[in-house]
C-alpha cells in the first residue's frame, strides 16, 4: 500500500526554472544583452521574407532629458516595429535627431557666465551648441534603447551632420530654383525674447491671455460721399485694436464694401463712423445714446481721408477683405502693413509703404517719434494710451482676453513685425499639397481635417531665423546692388562644401572659397548672408536626407507617427518640401497620438508636483515602497491600453494597476510553462481530430481571440489587444481552461491521453500568447520563449513569427454549445459561493452539484457529459470536470432541488448544490462512494488507483 504521505510525489504539478517574479531591473536588461549579442533585430530586419517596412522617425530636440511624452511616442513606434517584424517584414528603423535651432542654443546661453556670453562669437557658439545636442544624443539614445525600441543605434540621422545639411541644401536648391524661395519685406511673426522671426509652428497660444484693447477716433479730413459733408469737421472714423503699440504704424483704415455704415452722434456736435449693425452694441460699450444721423454702403467710403491723432500724416479709408466683420469691434480695421499680414496685403494693393518702427528687441525706433526706446510689450502701450487722451482720440478702454501668440521655447508674447526674410511661396504649390493630403491614410482620420485647413491657408512660409546654431541659407549678396546671387551654380557649390566640411564652412571659409570660381572674379563684391535655416526646414528635409539617401531605406515612408502638434509642425514641414520639391507627399500613412497627461486629466508641471518620470517607473523612485521598480515592459503595456488618439492619463496608480495586470499574464505563462516541463510536441501533442471538445472548443476560443489581437494590431488600436488578452488569461485561461484541466494533468499518469491532449492545447495557447505580447510586453515574451521546456527552430520569440491559427480550430457550432455550457457553469459557481460562505462546503470539491433542465437538446448533451461510471465515457469533458465538483447530478424534475439548501436558476438550468457522496481522496480530493475499496490504497478513488497503474 502507498503511504498517503508520499501521495504528493505521484501528482504532476507544474515545474519551471520561470521566476514568479518579473525582477525587471535585472532580467530585461539581460535579454536587451541576448538580443544585441544575437543581432536578432539586425537579422530579421535583413533576412525577412516580406517587403522593406519603413517607420520615419520625426526627430525629438536633443535638449534635454526623456520624459514620458518621448516614451508614449517611441514605444508606439516599436510596437509597430516588432508587430511588422514577427509578420515577417524587412523593418528597418532609424531613429533621427533635431540638433539645431534655438532650443538648444538657449541651453547653451543659459551655462555660460557673463564674460563668457559677452565673448561669444558664431563660431564658438555653435561649437558649443554641438557638442551639447551631441551629449544629449547619447543620453536619450540611450534611454530609448532601455525602453526596449529596437533600431539602428549604430547609425542615427542626426540633422548637423555635413551629409544631412548637404541632402537639406539639396532640397532648398530644387524648391529655389523652381521659384518658390523668395526674399521680402513683409510682416513676419517675430519673438523679441528670441530676437528672431518664427514660423507658425514654433507659436504657441495659452489661455488667459489679456490684451489692453481700445476704441480711438481718427478725425476725418476728407470725405469721398457727399452724404458725410454736413458733419464735418467734426467727424471721426472710430477703430478698435488690441495693439495699441501698433498705432505708429497706423496708415490705413480698411472696411468692408459690403457692409453699411452709419454716422451716429455722440453728443454735442461729434459724429462717429462706424457699422450700421454695431451701433446698438457700441452705445453700451460707450455708455452713451448713439443717434443714427445718415447711412451710407461702405464702398461709398473708400478714399475717405483722416488724420493720424499722435502724428502728423493723412491716410485714407481702404476697402478690406472678408476679415473685416461686425464680429467685434467697430466694423472699421485699424490697418499698419507692418505689423499684420491681412493689413500688409491690402497696403501692397493700395501702394502703402511698409512701416515697422520696430527693433528685434521689441523697442520702438526714431520711426515712432516721442515714443522712440518704449518695448513694445512692456511700456509703451501706456504711453500711447494716455497720449490719445491727451488728444481727446480715446473713447474707450478695456480688457479683453484672447488668444495671442507665444514663442513657444521662451514662454512670452510675440509681435507681428515686418522684416528682410526668406520665405518659401506655398502658394506655389498648394494645390498640389492638398491633392498629395488625399492620397495618405490619415490614423485617426481627423487628422486629414486638422492638416488640410492649415496648409489650404498657408500662403508663406517663412523660412530665415536670425540666429547662429543651424544651416545657413546659402545666399550672397551682392554689395553694391544688395540682389541675392542664389542660383543652381551657387546652390551646388556651397552643397558640396557641406557635404565635406558641414555648414561651420559658411563661418569658417573666406567668401573667396564659398563662391564658385567663376564669380571670384567677374569685377562684382559679394557677402555672404548670414541667416540660418528654419529648424522644420531641417527636419522636414529628411525625407531626402535620410529616406532618399540611404540605401536600405525607401521613400516615401511607410508611415510617419508622431504627436498631433505636428500637423502644423513636422507633418506640414515634410509634406511642403517634399511637395515642392518631388510632387508627392512623403508618406504614406501618418498617425497622430495626443499628449500625456497626469491622472486627473492635468498637464505635467513642476509646479504642481504631478510630472511622471518614465525612468521612475522603469528603475523606481527614491522611495521604492511608493514607487517600485515595475520595468519597461509595464510602461509598454500602459502605452498599448490607452487610446492614444486623444490625450492619454497616467499616475501611480494607473502604474500600479497595470503591474497588477502584467504580473497576471506572467503567472498564467508560468503556469503553462510549468505544466508543460515534460511535454514534446514533437512526440507528445495529440491530433486535433482526436482531441476532446473541450480542447477544441478551446482552439476555437484561441483562434477567436488571437484574430481579434491580429485585427487590433492590423488597425493599430492596441487597446484591443491589451483588453483581448487581458480577458483571455483572466477568463479564459485561468479562471475556465485552467481551472479545469489542473485535474487531469495532475492526477492522470503523465503520459496519458488525457494529460497530452491538455498539454497540446497548453502549448498552442502558451506560443501564441508570447507572440501575441511580444510587440508590447516584448521582454516578458522572450522570456516565456526562452524558458519553454521544449526545443523549437527559433532562438528568440521574434524569429517564430506571427501566431499560428490552424482555420480548422474555427467552430462556430461547437462554441455555441460551449457559450451554453459556461453559462451554465457561471451559475453553478454563483451557488457555490453561496454555500461556501455558508461553511456549508470548503473547496468546490466537497460538493456535489444537482442540475435541472428541460427535455430537449442541452439536456441530451448534458446527459452526454455525465457518465454514471466515472471510468468510462468521456473521461475528459465529465460535468464534473467542467464544474469541478466531486460529483454531478441531472435530476428529472424541479422538485428534486427541494432538498438542496443552496439553490439558483437562469434561463438555461436550475441548481442545487449538496455535500458531495462517499469519501475524500488523499491524492484527488475528490470525493467518491468507491473510496475505501481498493486493498491496496484504501484512501484513493477509483480514478487516482487506475492512475498509479499507469491506466487514467
Amino acid at each position: 500500500m502507498t503511504d498517503a504521505k508520499s501521495y504528493k510525489d505521484t501528482v504532476n504539478l507544474p515545474q519551471t526554472g520561470f521566476d514568479m517574479r518579473a525582477n525587471a531591473a535585472k532580467r530585461e536588461p539581460e535579454i536587451q544583452k541576448f538580443w544585441q549579442e544575437n543581432q536578432i533585430y539586425e537579422k530579421l530586419s535583413e533576412n525577412n521574407p516580406q517587403e522593406v517596412f519603413i517607420l520615419h522617425d520625426g526627430p525629438p530636440y536633443a535638449n534635454g532629458s526623456l520624459h514620458i511624452g518621448h516614451a508614449l511616442n517611441k514605444i508606439l513606434k516599436d510596437i509597430i516595429n516588432k508587430y511588422k517584424l514577427l509578420r515577417g517584414y524587412k523593418v528597418r528603423y532609424v531613429p533621427g535627431w533635431d540638433c539645431h535651432g534655438l532650443p538648444i542654443e538657449l541651453k547653451v546661453l543659459q551655462n555660460l557666465k557673463g564674460a563668457e556670453k559677452e565673448n561669444l562669437t558664431p563660431l564658438t557658439l555653435r561649437h558649443k551648441a554641438r557638442d551639447f545636442a551631441l551629449q544629449t544624443w547619447k543620453e536619450q539614445s540611450e534611454g530609448f534603447q532601455r525602453y526596449g525600441v529596437w533600431g539602428d543605434w549604430e547609425h542615427p540621422y542626426l540633422t548637423l551632420t555635413p551629409e544631412y545639411e548637404a541632402a537639406q541644401i539639396a532640397v532648398f536648391g530644387k524648391m529655389a530654383l523652381k521659384g518658390y524661395i523668395y526674399r521680402g519685406l513683409k510682416p513676419v511673426h517675430w519673438s523679441p525674447s528670441s530676437q528672431t522671426a518664427l514660423a507658425e509652428a514654433e507659436l504657441e497660444y495659452p489661455e488667459g491671455h489679456v490684451s489692453r484693447s481700445i476704441y480711438v477716433a481718427f478725425p476725418v479730413t476728407k470725405v469721398s460721399t457727399d452724404a458725410l459733408t454736413p458733419f464735418l469737421p467734426n467727424l471721426s472714423v472710430a477703430i478698435w485694436t488690441t495693439t495699441p503699440w501698433t498705432l505708429p504704424g497706423n496708415l490705413a483704415v480698411a472696411l468692408n464694401p459690403d457692409l453699411n455704415y452709419s454716422v451716429v452722434e455722440t453728443g454735442e456736435s461729434n459724429y462717429l463712423i462706424v457699422a450700421t449693425d454695431l451701433v446698438e452694441k457700441l452705445a453700451e460699450t460707450f455708455a452713451t445714446s448713439l443717434t443714427v444721423k445718415a447711412t451710407v454702403q461702405g464702398k461709398d467710403l473708400e478714399h475717405t481721408t483722416y488724420r493720424h491723432p499722435l502724428f502728423d500724416r493723412e491716410s485714407e479709408i481702404v476697402i478690406g477683405g472678408d476679415y473685416v466683420t461686425t464680429d467685434s469691434g467697430t466694423g472699421l480695421v485699424h490697418t499698419a502693413p507692418g505689423h499684420g499680414q491681412e493689413d500688409y496685403m491690402v497696403g501692397q494693393r493700395y501702394g502703402l509703404p511698409i512701416l515697422s518702427p520696430v527693433d528685434g528687441k521689441g523697442n520702438f525706433t526714431a520711426e515712432a517719434g516721442q515714443f522712440e526706446g518704449l518695448n513694445v510689450l512692456k511700456d509703451a502701450n501706456e504711453a500711447i494710451i494716455v497720449e490719445l487722451a491727451k488728444k481727446g482720440a480715446l473713447l474707450k478702454e478695456e480688457a479683453y482676453e484672447h488668444k495671442y501668440p507665444y514663442d513657444w521655447r521662451t514662454k512670452k508674447p510675440t509681435i507681428f513685425r515686418a522684416t528682410e526674410q526668406w520665405f518659401a511661396s506655398v502658394e506655389g504649390f498648394r494645390e498640389e499639397a492638398l491633392e498629395a493630403i488625399e492620397t495618405v491614410r490619415w490614423i485617426p482620420a481627423t487628422g486629414q481635417n486638422r492638416i488640410t485647413p492649415m496648409v489650404a491657408d498657408r500662403s508663406d512660409w517663412c523660412i530665415s531665423r536670425q540666429r547662429s546654431w543651424g544651416v545657413p541659407i546659402p545666399v550672397f549678396y551682392d554689395e553694391e546692388t544688395g540682389e541675392p546671387l542664389l542660383n543652381e551654380e551657387t546652390i551646388a557649390h556651397v552643397q558640396a562644401i557641406f557635404a565635406e566640411k558641414g555648414s561651420d564652412a559658411w563661418w569658417e571659409l573666406s567668401i573667396e572659397e564659398l563662391l564658385p570660381e567663376s564669380y571670384r572674379n567677374n569685377g562684382r563684391t559679394y557677402r555672404k548672408g548670414m541667416d540660418t535655416m528654419d529648424v522644420w526646414f531641417d527636419s522636414g528635409s529628411s525625407w531626402n536626407a535620410v529616406l532618399n539617401t540611404r540605401p536600405e531605406l525607401k521613400y516615401p515612408a511607410d508611415m510617419y507617427l508622431e504627436g498631433s502638434d505636428q500637423h502644423r509642425g513636422w507633418f506640414q514641414s515634410s509634406l511642403l518640401t517634399s511637395v515642392a520639391a518631388n510632387g508627392i507627399a512623403p508618406y504614406k500613412t501618418v498617425l497622430t497620438h495626443g499628449f500625456v497627461l497626469d491622472e486627473q486629466g492635468r498637464k505635467m508641471s513642476k509646479s504642481l508636483g504631478n510630472v511622471v518620470d518614465p525612468y521612475s517607473i522603469i528603475n523606481g523612485g527614491k522611495d521604492q515602497k511608493k514607487e517600485p521598480a515595475y520595468g519597461v515592459d509595464v510602461l509598454r503595456l500602459w502605452v498599448s491600453s490607452v487610446d492614444y488618439t486623444s490625450d492619454v492619463n497616467i499616475g501611480q496608480n494607473i502604474v500600479k494597476q497595470l503591474a497588477d495586470i502584467r504580473n497576471k499574464i506572467r503567472n498564467t505563462a508560468r503556469f503553462l510553462l510549468g505544466s508543460l516541463n515534460d511535454f514534446d510536441p514533437a512526440k507528445d501533442a495529440v491530433p486535433y481530430e482526436e482531441l476532446p471538445e473541450i480542447d477544441r472548443y478551446m482552439l476555437h476560443r484561441i483562434s477567436e481571440v488571437f484574430t481579434e489581437v491580429t485585427d487590433a494590431f492590423e488597425s493599430f488600436q492596441f487597446f484591443r489587444f491589451f483588453q483581448t488578452v487581458q480577458n483571455f488569461c483572466v477568463v479564459d485561461l485561468s479562471n475556465f481552461y485552467i481551472d479545469i484541466a489542473k485535474d487531469r494533468l495532475y492526477i492522470s499518469d503523465p503520459d496519458s491521453f488525457r494529460r497530452r491532449s491538455a498539454q497540446t492545447v497548453y502549448s498552442i495557447a502558451l506560443e501564441n500568447l508570447a507572440k501575441s505580447i511580444a510587440p508590447v510586453l516584448c521582454h516578458l515574451a522572450e522570456d516565456i520563449w526562452q524558458y519553454l521546456p521544449y526545443k523549437t527552430p527559433y532562438q528568440s520569440v521574434f524569429e517564430s513569427g506571427w501566431l499560428n491559427l490552424d482555420p480548422q480550430w474555427n467552430q462556430p457550432r461547437l462554441a455555441e454549445k460551449w457559450a451554453k455550457l459556461r453559462q451554465i457553469r457561471a451559475e453553478v459557481n454563483k451557488v457555490m459561493e453561496v454555500a461556501r460562505n455558508a461553511k456549508a462546503i470548503g473547496a468546490s470539491l466537497d460538493a456535489k452539484v444537482l442540475l435541472y433542465v428541460p427535455a430537449g437538446e442541452l439536456k441530451q448533451q448534458l446527459e452526454t457529459l455525465n457518465p454514471s461510471d466515472s471510468l468510462s465515457g468521456n473521461r475528459i469533458d465529465e460535468l464534473r470536470y467542467l464544474l469541478i465538483a466531486s460529483q454531478v447530478e441531472l435530476v428529472d424534475s424541479i422538485d428534486s432541488l427541494e432538498t438542496a439548501e443552496y439553490k439558483g436558476e437562469s434561463d438555461l438550468v436550475s441548481v442545487g448544490v449538496v455535500k458531495a457522496d462517499g469519501q475524500k481522496c488523499d491524492r484527488c480530493w475528490n470525493y467518491s462512494p468507491l473510496v475505501g475499496t481498493f486493498p491496496e490504497d484504501p484512501t484513493l478513488c477509483e480514478r487516482c488507483n487506475e492512475a498509479l497503474k499507469g491506466a487514467f
